[in-house]
């Protein structure tokens, strides 16, 4: 028997529990940069050298950043559960703390992709975590961050719907839904499905249906709370 298909789309207030800053609480400015000149393709248009030296710092600071008690228990959801991971975060709590299936919208703080060919991707090892504007990869290309800029299309956005349609149980964890085309993923869940949202200050859901389950909770409080309504459900 095969086992149910449950898909979360995770936001920034999953990593936020280990750490992590997030656009949400910076009022427009991240480590005193303004976000469209370090987080958008304007601004790595005008200043590449700048964007990487940013990368770099959220690099050095995600290496002593560890997955929390939300990752965990999302992870270990998988022994009872088709587990899917959409997730907004750049950061690899996710595959830290064990889950295996992820896809990650907004890109991947750990890989650099080409400036030239956006499908040639390579990963970052622990040795060599520092990109600027002159780093090259094994193919030759001029690189840039792996990362999804605001002002470019989200390229895994497709897959993310496909997902979504086919979950039995849908899952949103540590997202204010103001950041589209993310937020517009709870519009492709089937009718009859459930839905859980967790977050502590959630915002208001366009979506009138009677399976959408509000949890008011931090994403580990939440997290807990969740694994305990589908242990009851069993």
């Amino acid at each position: 028997m095969s086992k149910p298909k449950l898909v979360i789309s995770s936001g920034a207030g999953i990593s936020a529990e280990s750490g992590i800053s997030t656009f949400r609480d910076a009022g427009g400015l991240w480590e005193n940069y303004p976000v469209m000149e370090v987080c958008s393709a304007d601004g790595f248009s005008r200043n590449p050298a700048l964007v990487h030296q940013f990368y770099n710092a959220r690099r050095k600071d995600l290496i002593g950043k560890h997955p929390n008690a939300a990752h965990k228990i999302l992870a270990e959801l998988e022994k009872d559960y088709d587990v899917y991971v959409i997730t907004q975060n750049v950061d690899d709590l996710h595959e830290r703390a064990g889950s295996t299936k992820i896809l990650h919208l907004h890109g991947e703080l750990m890989k650099m992709r080409s400036v030239i060919d956006a499908n040639y991707v390579e990963p970052l090892d622990m040795e060599h975590l520092e990109t600027t504007p002159e780093t090259r990869g094994k193919n030759g290309h001029p690189m840039r961050p792996h990362i999804v800029f605001f002002q470019e299309a989200v390229p895994n956005m497709e897959l993310a719907v496909e997902w979504v349609h086919e979950t039995d149980i849908f899952v949103v964890i540590g997202t204010s839904l103001n950041v589209y085309p993310a937020a517009g993923l709870l519009h492709y869940v089937r009718p009859g499905i459930p839905i859980y949202y967790i977050d502590p200050n959630p915002a208001n859901i366009s979506i009138d249906s009677p399976e959408i389950h509000i949890i008011k909770a931090t994403a580990t409080e939440g997290m807990r709370r969740l694994k305990d309504i589908l242990e009851s459900g069993k």
